[in-house]
């Protein structure tokens, strides 16, 4: 398996209404349910209004298009970093998964997942 480090900071916020994010950014999650609007965008691009915000994030993601048909994926790599007590935030697009931990376990996070035999670029 295939990992892609994402370089920017990543903030995981909560705004009051969609009018508050950049929508031109080249990089963000929007995540709306009937209790809230959530957002996950490089930290120069957090509004400056946001009702909640944990900033000190990095992320990478799973290299290439996932077919919905593979089973286990995510749960392979979050019982890795379970293993190693690093928490996850994963977002899921259509193409693919992205996982996000705490700045200060990032690059630990990384070798862990090396150690077991996916490939970091």
């Amino acid at each position: 398996m295939e990992l892609r480090k994402i370089e920017h900071r990543l903030p995981v916020c909560k705004v009051a209404d969609i009018s508050d994010i950049d929508v031109t950014a080249d990089f963000y999650f929007i995540g709306k349910t009937d209790e809230e609007l959530s957002l996950v965008c490089r930290t120069e691009d957090t509004p400056r209004e946001t009702i909640e915000r944990e900033d000190g994030w990095r992320g990478f993601r799973i290299q290439g298009v996932l077919d919905f048909s593979l089973i286990g994926i995510l749960s392979k790599i979050s019982g890795i970093l379970a293993e190693n007590n690093i928490g996850i935030f994963a977002v899921s697009t259509y193409n693919t998964d992205y996982i996000l931990v705490k700045e200060e376990s990032f690059d630990r996070a990384l070798e862990a997942l090396a150690s077991e035999g996916c490939d970091i670029i």
